[in-house]
């Protein structure tokens, strides 16, 4: 039994690393249109299922598929990854100023069992002037990243507060995936069981 990584994204990538434990990535396309009748949270898990499925479905083996997508949501408006410059301007003035949330769906898939969980984490902007809005944009960092923005990168000056899992403003929540993982017989930290460490 091994884990395979269900993204391509170099993030989330690093972050499994963290866990100390041994995974390759296989990643398959699939459409990740958020349908908007129905709510983001329970649209974000469905897509990181999917995601996670079609790898399932895509190989011969009894291996653990971790997948996650996350989003940015601020007065019901969904931001995925923005489609260019001016889409990257357009979510980073929405953002100004305000609090918003960063929804991720994770996914935790064998042969013959799933979870699927959501985990929202509350991300505070301070007032952003058009002028660093635009320098920012032109460094091309936020034109790969829901919301338009990478808290590990510059942007990080302007976050004023994190409520939640820091982790999952990266786009894989690792507190609630290492729990995700052991109910898997997935190993971290040695025995480590709930209460104690052994």
């Amino acid at each position: 039994m091994g884990l395979i990584l269900a993204s391509k994204s170099p993030r989330r990538r690093e972050l499994l690393s963290l866990l100390g434990i041994d995974f390759k990535v296989v990643s398959e396309d699939i459409d990740e249109t958020i349908r908007p009748d129905v709510p983001v949270t329970e649209e974000i898990k469905r897509l990181s299922y999917e995601k996670a499925l079609a790898v399932v479905n895509s190989i011969d083996t009894d291996d653990i598929i971790i997948a996650a997508d996350t989003v940015v949501v601020i007065n019901n408006r969904i931001f995925g990854k923005p489609e260019n410059e001016a889409d990257a301007v357009s979510m980073l003035k929405a953002l100004s100023g305000k609090t918003h949330s960063v929804i991720t769906g994770i996914t935790v898939m064998s042969n013959d069992k799933s979870d699927t969980r959501a985990v929202v984490t509350e991300v505070n902007f301070r007032n952003l002037s058009d002028t660093e809005i635009s320098a920012y944009v032109k460094t091309g960092d936020p034109l790969d990243k829901a919301g338009a923005y990478a808290i590990q990168g510059i942007s990080t000056i302007f976050i004023t507060g994190i409520s939640g899992d820091h982790f999952n403003v990266y786009g894989l929540p690792l507190c609630t995936l290492a729990d995700m993982l052991r109910s898997f017989g997935v190993t971290i930290l040695g025995e480590y069981t709930e209460g104690k460490n052994a």
